[in-house]
């Protein structure tokens, strides 16, 4: 069996022109980087922002296990569907990250036949893109630490810095460290942190932000630390926004490349959903609904993380409203979370998938209060069995939601068709009545509540000492009407990754929040989630390499 970058290796690609001419793009409004690979110049962004707007479908998953569900697979393998059915459809997904790249996840460009390629330059650099953003956060810390070097007239209080430097790796001994070690040149001694580049508030900016000037206007009300007198300090007031903004100016610009059968796809941005707000960029998916009847976009990890922020935040803030939505889940997952072992999963196991089920039934309920139709699909294995489709079938449609199975890894997007026909059906059949989950005017301690006890299941939230009175400051400071974003484990609804299936009544743990004020959010950290993950014990690094010819082996 050949693996997925075997496969994507052996595609034959089309210019990215011609693929771009399909959906009325012409040379000049692209900026190519090689053949395969170009961004959407402003111009064109500009010139199509009154064109009505196409259908908006986001696809979600169960909690993730690893047993695999293919949340991206089907996305790409669903546009491709929609090209063999005649229809104008685009991708919008998000740009991989190199840590998970390295670490245990490997990358985001889909599997078998419904990927998005080129598959190596998208998981390695691409565009640039995280590079600029890692470039501009630390450059903001340089700024920051200079200022303090050089006399302080902001007054910093240096126990109060809460800016972090970050790099797009799993580097788990960067999460804590001392700077400013040395002569007295080499600044002040003070404890420092680092995050994943993708945890970055500038990350989440760039993905909210509508143009340049927004972006300004984001990035000036980032802030870095407080004073002695506990007052904010700002990024526009270090007089750092127009340099960052300078090294991001081509990284705002989204990102288009194709899929195996030359669906267009843009991909742009790449924030975590576990520690972060988990979607693509604002600008990709409405320049996407500009460009085709149908924009197919994901959110990241489970419907419990990706859906809920991709709704109360994206949403949110720009007014889009999703038409239907497709959850993604497989047989092996579901009997997982039913408690069955990594190594039973291709037996049949009715019993299991019954306990299992639950977990699917928690996301279809939790997506249901938002108002949005829903379409369950299962992405099939060879081991799965007539018995078990039959019974998730049943189970999805007495919730009052459409089933369709899924072939796309292994027949792209001929193997999608059954999907794109249901998704096409409920698009013309069920309206969305698309609401949030909260108002803002709710205080931020509530809404946490909200969140942690309608999508998680939650009985109680318990909030540490130390976040009860950093939520209580970030009311005082004018936050208080910001969403939350709930950087929670992505294995279980719950804060421990070990309660599979659909726990209920549990206590969930606030330990910190803070507000990214460029991005419009307060920041939730829930049990033990890091902002810097750490390599495993065998990581992915091991397997990479290139030959001779330059050929990359060893992605995922």
């Amino acid at each position: 069996m050949k693996t997925d970058i075997e496969i994507a290796q052996e595609a034959v690609m089309e210019p990215i022109v011609k693929v771009a001419e399909r959906i009325g793009l012409t040379e000049d409004d692209l900026e190519l980087y090689g053949k395969y690979k170009a961004k959407i110049s402003n111009e064109f962004i500009e010139k199509v922002q009154d064109s009505p707007n196409g259908k908006l479908i986001l696809v979600t998953a169960i909690n993730p296990t690893p047993a695999g569900e293919g949340k991206t697979t089907t996305s790409v393998g669903l546009g491709q569907a929609f090209g063999k059915l005649g229809k104008k459809a685009i991708i919008a997904l998000r740009e991989p990250s190199l840590g998970p790249c390295f670490g245990i996840k490997g990358g985001a460009a889909g599997g078998g036949m419904a990927q998005v390629v080129p598959m190596e330059d998208l998981n390695l650099h691409f565009t640039g893109d995280f590079h600029a953003i890692t470039s501009a956060n630390n450059l903001l810390a340089a700024l920051m630490d200079n200022h303090i070097q050089q006399g302080n007239e902001l007054q910093i209080d240096t126990r109060q810095i809460v800016w972090k430097r970050c790099v797009d790796m799993n580097d788990r001994v960067l999460r804590n460290i001392v700077v400013g070690l040395g002569n007295k040149v080499d600044g002040v001694v003070r404890e420092d942190h680092f995050v994943i580049t993708v945890a970055s508030e500038i990350m989440a900016i760039l993905c909210l932000a509508q143009n340049m000037k927004d972006l300004k206007e984001r990035l000036s009300k980032i802030i870095v630390a407080y004073n002695f007198a506990g007052e904010p300090v700002t990024a526009g007031q270090l007089q750092a926004v127009g340099s960052m903004a300078a090294l991001l100016k081509d990284a705002l610009k989204p990102n288009m490349i194709q899929t195996l059968e030359h669906t267009p796809a843009l991909v742009h941005g790449g924030p975590f959903a576990n520690i972060a707000h988990g979607c693509n960029s604002v600008r990709a998916t409405q320049t996407a609904l500009k460009m085709a009847d149908y924009c197919i976009t994901e959110a990241g990890f489970g419907a419990d993380l990706g859906a809920e922020k991709f709704f109360d935040i994206k949403c949110r803030m720009t007014g889009l409203k999703p038409d239907a939505v497709v959850l993604v889940a497989t047989v092996r997952a579901l009997k997982y979370n039913g408690g069955v072992s990594k190594e039973d999963l291709g037996s049949e196991n009715l019993e299991a998938l019954k306990k299992g089920i639950v977990n699917l039934e928690k996301h279809i309920e939790n997506i249901q209060k938002y108002g949005v139709p829903v379409v369950v699909t299962l992405n099939s294995f060879v081991s799965d069995t007539e018995a078990e489709y039959q019974f998730i079938k049943n189970f999805c449609e007495e919730r009052g939601c459409e089933f369709a199975l899924s072939e796309v890894w292994a027949k792209g997007g001929e193997g999608g068709i059954a999907l794109a026909e249901k998704v096409l059906e409920t698009l013309e059949t069920k309206k969305s009545d698309f609401h949030v989950l909260y108002e803002d005017s709710l205080p931020l301690e509530d809404k946490i509540k909200t969140v942690a006890k309608e999508i998680y299941g939650a009985g109680s939230v318990t909030f540490a000492p130390n976040a009860k009175k950093q939520l209580q400051k970030l009311t005082e400071l004018g936050f208080g009407s910001l969403p939350v974003c709930m950087a929670k484990n992505q294995y279980s609804l719950s804060d421990n990754p070990k309660l599979l299936g659909r726990p209920e009544g549990f206590d969930i743990t606030i330990r910190e929040a803070y507000v990214s004020a460029g991005a419009g959010f307060v920041v939730v950290l829930t049990g033990d989630v890091m902002t810097m993950p750490g390599l495993s014990k065998k990581p992915a690094a091991y397997g990479i390499d290139v030959n001779d010819d330059g050929v990359i082996t060893g992605l995922f």
